[in-house]
């Protein structure tokens, strides 16, 4: 990809610093295999490097058309979907979510004396802000070694749809009343099936349809074509003392088929080039290349803190809970965080920026105030591990010299 610091308003020598952090820190010492950054201002690519090895066990390296598990970076991309047909005027924020699952009109929340009602419907926006109350699905305590059985459970096992999750949550008691507190769990795969319901198509055609034919965004999807296999990356885990291990071996992934359950919450793969086309049209206001994806005014809507009181997520997070940006100085749009400001985060950048992650440590910002985003793949999990986002941060933001 053709890079132009000088057109994006960057500094080079800033910008090298990036490689060196990321070397130095990271690479050499084996902590990851290998990751991309790409930096783009004013419609510009200022910045994209590769580093490391895409697959360690096989030698190969980080090339530019590698492909990432983007894990919870879906998430956006459904919100995206889903707010396509908000502008349809198919639904409003405050719709009840049994207005299309009618089996969910009488969901119970736990109590502790046994189930009780809630203090109001589930509504569209509790999906879009992880404010349902549904979390994993999965009666407490939350522990890894029932996590995974219970998790295929209740997505109807091995050949289970959107379909059957829905069903199976309908008898499945809430931790809280919606719109009361945030956890993070299944909302965003209901706000997928809500797309399949409301414009009858499966999730994996709209998402063709409406976002990746009309971005070009080529490989991305939720499974793998055959002919880019050799492109996706392996995937790697942290372990407990703190040694880097396979986890998911490239060549006998399970995203080299293509999955009956379209998990909206995590569940697409998609190169780095791909994800910067996606980011370059929000920032962008919902536009690239002539392609409007979205309108204007509801990229704003999905990029404001709709918290309570404008509150931030350390306010609301119900205990226990997890949060791919941590909680402080952070408040929550429509699928995605949203920076309180420089002083409220503790970290450089603008108030109003907004972002995200996933599962294996990939992350991305969005910044309107500078016309400014970033997108960071590696593969490694879990993705607390180490705060990519935050260096990131100290990192680009020096860069910028207008």
């Amino acid at each position: 990809m053709k890079v132009d610091p000088d057109a994006a308003g960057l500094d080079t020598k800033q910008l090298g610093r990036i490689g060196e952090h990321i070397t130095t820190r990271y690479i050499e010492p084996g902590k990851i295999a290998g990751c991309q950054v790409a930096v783009t201002r004013h419609g510009a690519l200022g910045y994209f490097e590769s580093f490391g090895l895409m697959d360690r066990e096989r030698n190969r390296p980080v090339e530019e058309d590698t492909i990432w598990r983007l894990y919870s970076m879906t998430k956006p991309i459904v919100g995206v979907a889903l707010m396509k047909l908000y502008e349809r005027g198919l639904f409003q924020l405050n719709d009840p979510v049994h207005r299309w699952i009618p089996e969910w009109r009488d969901l119970k929340v736990r109590g502790k004396d046994g189930p009780v009602a809630p203090d109001r419907p589930m509504n569209v926006r509790d999906c879009l802000m992880h404010m349902t109350g549904l979390g994993w699905g999965i009666d407490p305590p939350l522990t890894m070694d029932k996590f995974l059985p219970a998790m295929m459970s209740i997505r109807g096992g091995a050949n289970g749809t959107l379909a059957d999750l829905v069903t199976n949550l309908a008898s499945h008691p809430l931790e809280f009343s919606p719109g009361t507190q945030w956890l993070y769990g299944l909302s965003t795969d209901i706000c997928g099936r809500l797309v399949e319901l409301m414009s009858g198509q499966p999730l994996d055609e709209f998402l063709q349809d409406e976002i990746f034919g009309p971005l070009g965004m080529v490989d991305t999807g939720f499974s793998v074509k055959p002919e880019a296999a050799s492109r996706l990356a392996a995937n790697y885990f942290r372990g407990a003392r703190k040694e880097t291990r396979l986890m998911e071996d490239p060549e006998q992934s399970t995203y080299l088929a293509h999955p009956k359950f379209l998990s909206g919450g995590g569940g697409l793969v998609g190169t780095t080039p791909d994800y910067l086309r996606f980011t370059q049209m929000l920032v962008n206001g919902g536009e690239l290349d002539g392609v409007r994806i979205l309108g204007r005014k509801t990229v704003e809507l999905m990029s404001l803190n709709h918290l309570p009181g404008d509150g931030e997520l350390r306010d609301f997070a119900a205990p226990g809970g997890y949060g791919e940006t941590g909680f402080d100085g952070v408040g929550f749009g429509l699928t995605m965080a949203v920076g309180l400001g420089p002083v409220a985060t503790q970290t450089v950048g603008s108030k109003g920026d907004f972002y995200w992650g996933g599962a294996a440590s990939t992350a991305f910002w969005v910044d309107p105030a500078e016309d400014l985003t970033v997108v960071f793949m590696t593969q490694l999990m879990p993705s607390g591990t180490f705060n990519f986002r935050g260096q990131l941060r100290t990192l680009v933001y020096p860069a910028i010299n207008d």
